[in-house]
């Protein structure tokens, strides 16, 4: 049986159509995303309600799992999706190689950091292997296989230590942007675009505030004042990315990445934008779904299934920025390769749905 539309996987959805369309730089339909009157976009929704799916697995199954049983069942979750960053970056990388060749332009070879598979293939398939190199636009699953592995033992903290758990999180979201410190690349040296030591704090928040008890309790009976204040914020972040009215980085006192909007590390300034969008958009759904109800089964269908989808997502992004290297973009292009690309996402979806259909019925 498949779930009813919700609004956990409404937003992935919307989400995931975000991602697709803002993973091909300079496409027209970038400009209609919510990035463009936003200091966060779509990545931190998508790592919230990570989160906060966790959080409700864990209250709804407290007296089923015991401890091994939520290791088994999240270290089963991180290798689903370590074996899908492996296949997706295999297939990125001959989807390069093929157009590379098909149009006899080697340029293309060095796109997204992969230039280091072709060059030096040996060392880059092990960096690949152990997640120590990762390819542009194919970052995101390696800090979702590290927040799945780490997943038990937040869980744990929240059974025995809840009043301790965001505290931690948050001693070590401020220690990493002080230090900084953050997960080192092999054997291109770097760092990961997604700095889980930091990213791991808008996990643990989507987790503690879709709980009953503690701090989820304390924003439910805050609501009201929490959302006016949120909506100012929110206005006040939308204004300063229209004008693109940012400081001089040279001119920020030390430590600079306090005060930086920078998505790497998920600095406070984008991590504060984000929670005050997300408070100011709570509850909508209950109340836009029954006027469009279309648009919440679609975008609820592709957050049921929202590893494959990405995963297509991705794939079909990277397809999309070629075709527009390679013909040069323009409205109609775009239009086709977005209309197309949706499409797309909703037969994955579908199958997706099909065969756990199956699988339930044999």
């Amino acid at each position: 049986m498949i779930r009813q539309a919700n609004a956990i996987d409404f937003w992935r959805g919307f989400a995931l159509v975000s991602i697709f369309i803002n993973h091909i730089p300079g496409i027209y339909f970038e400009r209609l995303t919510h990035r463009n009157l936003s200091i966060s976009d779509s990545a931190e929704l998508f790592v919230f309600l990570a989160g906060w799916s966790l959080g409700l697995l864990v209250s709804s199954r407290k007296g089923e799992l015991t401890a091994p049983g939520l290791v088994a069942r999240l270290g089963g979750r991180a290798m689903t999706i370590y074996a899908a960053q492996i296949l997706i970056s295999s297939i990125a990388l001959a989807i390069l190689a093929s157009a590379a060749y098909a149009f006899d332009n080697p340029l293309i070879l060095e796109w997204h950091n992969a230039a280091a598979a072709f060059q030096d293939p040996a060392l880059t398939h092990i960096g690949l292997v152990l997640l120590t190199h990762q390819l542009g636009y194919f970052d995101i699953l390696p800090l979702y296989v590290v927040l799945m592995l780490a997943a038990p033992l937040i869980a744990l903290i929240d059974k025995f230590a809840r009043p301790a758990l965001v505290p931690i999180s948050l001693l070590l979201y401020v220690s990493a942007l002080v230090v900084p410190f953050t997960a080192p690349t092999w054997p291109v040296a770097g760092q990961w675009f997604f700095n889980p030591f930091t990213w791991q704090a808008i996990f643990v928040l989507g987790f503690a505030l879709s709980r009953d008890e503690g701090i989820g309790a304390v924003v439910r009976r805050k609501m009201r004042l929490i959302k006016i204040v949120a909506l100012q914020i929110v206005l006040v972040t939308a204004v300063l990315v229209w004008f693109n009215w940012f400081p001089d980085p040279t001119r920020l006192p030390e430590p600079k990445l306090l005060f930086l909007n920078g998505k790497s590390f998920l600095t406070p300034m984008r991590l504060i934008q984000f929670l005050a969008l997300a408070a100011v958009f709570s509850g909508s759904y209950a109340y836009f779904a029954p006027w469009v109800p279309w648009l919440a089964d679609f975008l609820s269908s592709l957050g049921r299934n929202s590893l494959n989808v990405f995963c297509v997502a991705s794939l079909l992004s990277l397809c999309g920025q070629i075709v527009r290297y390679l013909y040069t973009g323009s409205l109609p292009t775009d239009t086709i390769i977005v209309i197309g690309g949706i499409g797309l996402l909703r037969l994955t979806a579908g199958v997706s749905e099909w065969r756990d259909r199956r699988t339930t019925n044999a």
